[in-house]
């Protein structure tokens, strides 16, 4: 092992062969990446088990090429003990059986206008869709992600609905909006490990039934149950920025600065995005945006550590704080396969629990994802930045930078005024951000009487 305290990262990492940049699962070069694989999505496994997960789909998913897919993905999250609320639309269907009577569609500010016959509709479309959802989640046949999986689904009069009224002069007539979602029943059915499919037609007290819209009422639903997950299926990879790139999570405020600005909105997100800033203010723990037309959205979204859609938070999902013995552990599985490859020089649990105090670390969804260590060298007023580490998967999200500051700040908190890192691999990451490359000769004297020669390690030095 080296005697060198200084093991040296933020390596530029490429995804493995058998995964795409984005976490989709092509292939498996042997059995030993099948089990690292399997052994990535543990973590995801543990954290999500007991937790409840509202799942809102469109009737375009219901009647689509991968309505089958969404099925066996449901089954999987119900095995693996996750508690699920399903939420379907069917406007799809809706408009199918209007234009069939001849009727003609009214909307008003994106919202339908439905009036008596277009309520028969309605509940045509609803109950057929509904069945058409239930049978899929109700399949068992062998050889096939469901075998010997049996889901018990259920339903009720769980969502009571009040007419949306009149707006601008329009009368919407037998639209709805939520009342009260009967919360403490919906988690009754949960308890039973059954998962609750819910038809986003409302009843009143009188007897009345309303059209609802399915977005609103996954909202409240997810609100009501104090869900961990709201996830709307739409019809984009997530929120988009200005070039038309996958965001991959905002804050609740950064959200509605997109729909205020009307920044990258398909039809659907601008009717889900709204629902979603609603639902993380009120009490739901992370809503997920993913593209309905990707195959195993659902799982790739929670399962792979980059995910595949836009999450929205209430609070920013990237946190830097100082390391604790809780994190002992996490950084032992973060700075391992770089130890083990070179970037990094070599240290043990004990030494880490040792000096868990030196190091800061950053936290992405409450999962450790980088960090790095401080060494000072008070007597020459110098310090040390090392085992700089980020996972490859946020290696583009600039934690390595915050990091390397949150260091720089501490070392100026304590009256030092330089900075020195040693790296075999990172030379010109560093350079970009102001460190010079120096000799062994500009290290301290008690770390130049370590330094290891047959490392080579580079010095760079950078001014504080």
């Amino acid at each position: 092992m080296s005697t060198d305290p200084g093991p040296e990262s933020v390596t530029p990492s490429e995804a493995p062969a058998d995964a795409t940049s984005n976490g989709e699962v092509h292939h498996f070069r042997s059995p030993s990446h099948f089990v690292a694989w399997v052994r990535g999505a543990a973590p995801y496994i543990h954290a999500f088990r007991g937790k409840t997960f509202v799942v809102g789909f469109g009737g375009e998913v219901a009647a689509g090429p991968l309505a089958q897919s969404l099925a066996y993905d449901c089954n999987l999250l119900a095995a693996l003990g996750i508690r699920l609320v399903l939420v379907h639309g069917a406007r799809a269907q809706i408009d199918a059986e209007v234009a069939r009577r001849g009727l003609e569609p009214k909307f008003h500010k994106g919202l339908r206008v439905t009036d008596e016959a277009t309520l028969e509709c309605v509940k045509v479309a609803m109950a057929v869709t509904r069945f058409e959802v239930e049978a899929l989640l109700s399949q068992g046949l062998p050889n096939t992600p469901m075998a010997g999986g049996y889901m018990r689904v259920t339903g009720g009069n769980f969502v009571t609905a009040r007419p949306v009224g009149v707006v601008d002069g329009v009368d919407y007539q037998y639209t709805g909006a939520v009342r009260k979602v009967i919360a403490e029943e919906i988690n009754a059915d949960l308890d039973q490990q059954n998962v609750v499919l819910i038809t986003p037609l409302g009843m009143s007290p009188t007897g009345e039934i309303f059209n609802m819209a399915m977005e609103e009422v996954a909202e409240a639903v997810a609100v009501a149950v104090k869900a961990e997950k709201l996830i709307y299926l739409c019809d984009a990879p997530g929120l988009l920025d200005g070039d038309g790139q996958l965001i991959d999570s905002v804050t609740a405020d950064e959200a509605q600065h997109h729909l205020d600005a009307n920044e990258g909105l398909t039809e659907d997100l601008h009717l889900y995005l709204p629902c979603a800033i609603r639902a993380v203010k009120n009490g739901v723990g992370r809503c997920h945006l993913v593209d309905r037309d990707k195959d195993g959205a659902l799982l790739l979204e929670f399962f792979t550590p980059a995910g595949v859609g836009t999450v929205v938070s209430r609070d920013p999902l990237f946190r830097l704080r100082e390391a604790t013995h809780d994190d002992v552990g996490a950084l032992v599985a973060l700075i391992s396969p770089l130890e083990a490859d070179g970037t990094l020089v070599r240290r043990g649990r004990e030494l880490l629990e040792r000096e868990i105090d030196r190091f800061s670390v950053v936290e992405y969804d409450n999962m450790l994802v980088g960090c790095a260590a401080l060494y000072p060298f008070s007597d020459e007023k110098a310090a040390e930045l090392a085992c700089l580490a980020v996972t490859p998967e946020h290696q583009r999200s600039g934690l390595g930078e915050q990091l390397m500051q949150r260091i720089e700040r501490r070392a100026r908190r304590d009256g030092l005024e330089r900075l020195f890192v040693l790296t075999t691999r990172t030379a010109h990451w560093f350079r970009e951000r102001g460190f010079v490359e120096s000799g062994p000769e500009a290290l301290p004297t008690t770390k130049r009487e370590l330094y290891n020669l047959q490392r080579r390690s580079k010095v760079f030095v950078k001014s504080l």
